[in-house]
């Protein structure tokens, strides 16, 4: 978990993942990061290079692209399909 939190911490430095981080859900713990890519290809790629799935230790992950994204220094548009 320390080699995933740190490759997230790595991209998240290089203004690639505005946010990440656990979410405590009384269904059940997992995570969600809000990534900013050029195409889905991109976004796998990177979740595909993540430690913990690597380790093959049960994760999982979904990719769900936004079709807008607002923050307080800007405005995402949807991905393009890939």
């Amino acid at each position: 978990m320390v080699a995933h939190i740190s490759y997230w911490q790595g991209l998240s430095a290089q203004g690639k993942v505005l946010a990440f981080g656990p979410v405590a859900d009384p269904a059940g713990p997992y995570g969600i990061g809000i990534l900013v890519a050029d195409d889905l290809a991109q976004v796998e790629a990177w979740r595909d290079r993540d430690p913990v799935l690597l380790a093959d230790l049960g994760f999982r992950s979904e990719i769900a692209p936004m079709m807008r994204l607002v923050t307080p220094d800007a405005t995402y548009e949807a991905l393009p399909p890939s």
